[in-house]
């Protein structure tokens, strides 16, 4: 019963720190090919 709640907890942070780098991977390629544009407007 103790490992299955340890389990879970494990997997609970497991989902939020991949949905973090699903997150991430967005924002640095929104990044990516938005960086012609952002450098323009900036300069």
């Amino acid at each position: 019963m103790e490992f299955r709640r340890k389990f879970g907890r494990k997997k609970e942070k497991k989902s939020i720190k991949g949905l973090f780098l699903v997150v991430l991977l967005v924002v640095v390629l929104y990044l990516w090919f938005n960086a012609d544009s952002l450098l323009k407007a900036l300069f």
